[in-house]
């Protein structure tokens, strides 16, 4: 069947696709390297004319238009799934920008139960010759968006990889009401991850825990990026692939030979994913490989996939601990930093999984510019308005670079020793003294 006329009769210019907002809408402007770039320019113009549309999405990779052409929040209110920089400083900075707090992986059912939504934007690649239009870097959510939708409008960028799959990973031309053809920007990117010396020494230790055939999640950051390194090097092999976020460790893992999925239980062979950001030689390897596995986030987070995956290793990082094995990884206070995103979803499944391991990992101190002082990441408790990402029940594995603790059949004065020893030496005195005030410090614990 030939889609050519169908094409046509839908397509429209980005202004055009931008009248259709009306004040007290709510829109999705899709996911990371997914948001539309003519139709938001188009949509900017109209800051003046419009009030409270709700604009929903997530981990931006540059700042939209709407933020530019309206700061204050007047016309366009952000509604983030999970912040990237743009988004953090929308939330920070303004009344104009708000997390909506869930695990990623509910995602999906969000929009189809949850969600009232008037118009999806999403860029995708051109149409092929079946008449789909794949949605290249992100299935994630974006099928479910345009199920609920009244509207649906894709944004066609030839540069978008096509991502083969997988699970919800295209829409038909017949599921979509309108068509712009937009200015085909380069792909926005994240830097290339580095790392140092303590995320060295972290990423030792994990590396140090993982078998052959291991199944690994990663996510952003340096301490990920070290172990992808360390990995690259290590004498590990037939290492499987099943994340949420694909990203640019995952090309230097594959190039030298250590993923091959072999020994996945499902997925054999694939990279399984729910969406990609890094750099052009992420994108490109993404492009039209069969060994890659883009699928919903419904899917890829759901613990009880992730607990048939044997020898599951989940990787993640965070702002502080405390002496209860509790983890902050969204905020510090009430500065809003990330979001919750798949990480619990990653501990309880790791956890879940036959010989399966959750790491959650971070640096023992930080450099606090205001104080200007040295403070330590391990606290008796968090300050108050920071947000607890993982619960004391679900931690598995604490690692820093002073070594690594596994909370699980641990009592409160037995965990409280232990992370006490993750911390920099300087620090561990006090938290002592603090964990004797609290009582979960035995007068036989180790001084």
């Amino acid at each position: 069947m030939d889609f050519k006329k169908e094409y046509q009769d839908k397509l429209i210019s980005a202004e055009k696709a931008a009248s259709f907002v009306k004040s007290g809408d709510t829109i999705d402007f899709a996911w990371a390297a997914q948001t539309p770039v003519a139709i938001d320019k188009a949509l900017a113009k109209r800051a003046g004319e419009l009030e409270n549309v709700v604009v929903m999405g997530g981990v931006l990779m540059g700042v939209p238009e709407i933020f530019n052409a309206d700061p204050e929040g007047n016309a366009f209110i952000w509604k983030t799934w999970h912040a990237g920089g743009a988004d953090r400083n929308r939330i920070n900075k303004t009344d104009a920008g708000f997390y909506a707090p869930l695990r990623y992986s509910e995602l999906p059912r969000w929009y189809r139960e949850n969600i009232d939504l008037n118009i999806a934007y999403l860029a995708t690649t051109p149409m092929d010759k079946h008449g789909y239009f794949n949605f290249g870097l992100n299935a994630s959510h974006l099928k479910a968006a345009i199920e609920v939708a009244d509207l649906v409008v894709v944004e066609v960028n030839e540069n978008l990889p096509v991502a083969l799959g997988g699970v919800e990973n295209v829409v038909h031309i017949s599921e979509v009401d309108y068509i712009v053809e937009g200015e085909n920007p380069d792909i926005k990117e994240l830097p290339a991850g580095s790392f140092g010396d303590v995320d060295k020494k972290v990423a030792e230790l994990i590396v140090g825990e993982m078998v052959d055939g291991s199944c690994i999640q990663l996510g952003i950051g340096g301490m990920p990026n070290a172990v992808g390194s360390l990995l690259a090097q290590s004498d590990l092999k037939d290492l499987g692939v099943h994340t949420e976020m694909l990203v640019d460790a995952f090309v230097d893992l594959a190039n030298a030979g250590k993923i091959t999925g072999a020994r996945k239980n499902i997925d054999r062979y694939r990279q399984t994913y729910a969406f990609a950001a890094g750099t052009k030689k992420l994108y490109d390897f993404v492009d039209n490989n069969p060994s890659c596995m883009a699928s919903t986030v419904g899917y890829t987070n759901d613990a009880r996939v992730i607990a048939q995956l044997d020898n599951f290793v989940s990787i993640n990082n965070a702002v502080n601990v405390d002496l209860f094995g509790q983890v902050s990884s969204e905020s510090s206070g009430f500065r809003h930093i990330s979001g919750a995103g798949g990480q619990l979803d990653f501990v309880l499944g790791a956890y879940l999984s036959k010989g399966g391991k959750s790491f959650i990992c971070l640096s023992s101190k930080f450099y606090n510019k205001k104080e200007d002082k040295e403070e330590s990441r391990i606290v008796l408790n968090f300050e108050p308005g920071t947000i607890i990402t993982a619960a004391r029940p679900n931690t598995h594995y604490i690692v820093t670079e002073h070594g690594i603790f596994n909370c699980k059949g641990k009592s409160t004065w037995e965990r409280a020793e232990g992370i006490i020893n993750l911390a920099s030496p300087e620090f561990r005195e006090d938290l002592i003294k603090q964990a004797e005030k609290a009582g979960i410090w035995r007068k036989s614990n180790r001084k």
